[in-house]
């Protein structure tokens, strides 16, 4: 048998831990001394240690973790529940550094404006793009990105089995409706009668646009149409929609991405 501190040693706990334990009848020793009071354990008692740590971890609370022991759950009913819990964490911690790149997003907003003379004005031709489209319950990250990302994936599923031949690059664009109306779209020479396998054609006609381009994810935007935003107000122009994000480079690391922001405009 192992005194508690051998014990605690080898479990990787601590004894404080093991005596709260015993205090809640969830590991008791395997005998105390009636005249010192000493308690000691078994070997064995290290496999009941590490399911109540395991559970505890988990999330679980001492007294959840002291109902499943009484149900004497395996080794493999515990891997399950370990594979449940990593996703759940993953998912969250994803969910936490999107917020945070979010924050970091408004507080560049904040620290630094873009030129203006960053902002080009251009003439966008008239044009007929083919795509998706979806609807978000806002401008958002957090409505906008989960529409966003698998209607951009669809498109590229399509696309191989319709009858369009790609003539430029991947542009979403951005419309507020009753909802936001959102579109994933690529610029084609294409009939509108013909197998779209399902896509959209959409026309759009020539117009004014302010743009800007942006380096870095696209998930720390907000600054840079900020920046046309405060443009159109120093020019007396108003937002005309839908407004554009044309995607140029796309390397797998989405730090190095450019993209070009249009906004198009009418006279104010």
């Amino acid at each position: 048998m192992f005194a508690i501190g051998e014990f605690a040693r080898h479990g990787r706990v601590s004894v404080r831990m093991l005596r709260h334990y015993d205090a809640i009848g969830l590991l008791r020793p395997a005998y105390v001394d009636p005249a010192t009071g000493y308690r000691s354990y078994t070997a064995a008692q290290l496999a009941d240690l590490n399911r109540i740590v395991a559970l505890k971890e988990l999330g679980f609370s001492l007294d959840q973790v002291d109902k499943m022991i009484a149900d004497n759950l395996t080794p493999t009913e515990l891997r399950a529940m370990l594979t449940m819990r990593r996703a759940q964490l993953e998912t969250t911690l994803a969910e936490s550094y999107a917020r945070l790149a979010q924050v970091e997003s408004r507080l560049r907003g904040l620290e630094a404006e873009a030129p203006a003379k960053d902002i080009v004005v251009k003439e966008l031709p008239a044009v007929r793009l083919v795509g998706l489209r979806a609807t978000a319950a806002s401008f958002t990250p957090d409505d906008i990105t989960p529409v966003l990302h698998p209607l951009c994936a669809e498109l590229g599923r399509r696309l191989p089995h319709a009858d369009v031949r790609p003539a430029g690059r991947l542009t979403c664009l951005y419309e507020q409706q009753a909802d936001v109306v959102v579109r994933a779209t690529v610029p084609a020479a294409v009939d509108a009668g013909g197998n779209l396998n399902g896509l959209e054609a959409v026309d759009l006609p020539a117009m004014q646009a302010a743009t800007l381009v942006h380096r870095g994810p696209i998930d720390q935007v907000l600054p840079s149409w900020q920046a046309l935003a405060r443009w159109l107000e120093d020019n007396g122009r108003r937002a005309a929609e839908p407004a554009r994000e044309l995607y140029l480079d796309t390397p797998e690391n989405p730090d190095d991405w450019v993209t070009e922001l249009q906004q198009p405009f009418t006279a104010g």
